[in-house]
């Protein structure tokens, strides 16, 4: 392995990363919408890598894996206390980030993707836009058995598949 790929998979052995997935998957055990699981965080890091691929952006693999495997790691403390799950997700990373060996600049330039992710005010070739289009894209509203109930407008909703 590399060491994009070691920092990459730091995140995904660390402990705390881990806890957190706990917590999540316990407050939406009995969720009927899309899941804010390992499977979601996968699915966004695939899909940003791709769409970076193919647009020839320059943001390292590990970058965006990263921004995607910890964009929705503070859902939890949404479901907790109310904090907004991309304000506590960049709180939360800091941590992890720094534990899997990402320098300064790094960890600002992924935290913001992660503040950034819901798409609010994105840019283009951004790494936060590439995350919250990933994000929205790894939605299988196609074959969602709680779509009729599911608050996401039509434009949002994904009937095909693109990547």
């Amino acid at each position: 392995m590399d060491n994009n790929t070691d920092r990459i998979n730091s995140i995904l052995h660390n402990e705390l990363y881990n806890e957190y997935l706990k917590k999540i998957e316990l407050y939406e055990a009995n969720r009927i919408y899309c899941r804010h699981n390992l499977q979601h965080f996968l699915d966004v890091a695939r899909i940003g890598y791709i769409i970076t691929l193919e647009k020839k952006l320059n943001i390292k693999k590990d970058i965006i894996y990263a921004a995607a495997l910890l964009h929705d790691i503070g859902r939890w403390k949404q479901y907790e206390n109310g904090t907004p799950h991309n304000i506590a997700s960049a709180e939360q990373s800091l941590e992890i980030l720094k534990a899997a060996g990402y320098n300064d600049n790094e960890i600002d330039e992924i935290t913001k993707a992660i503040e950034g992710h819901r798409g609010l005010n994105c840019s283009e070739n951004k790494l936060e836009n590439i995350i919250s289009v990933s994000d929205k894209k790894s939605r299988s509203c196609f074959y969602c058995a709680a779509r009729e109930s599911c608050n996401w407008t039509e434009e949002k909703r994904n009937y095909d598949i693109e990547y």
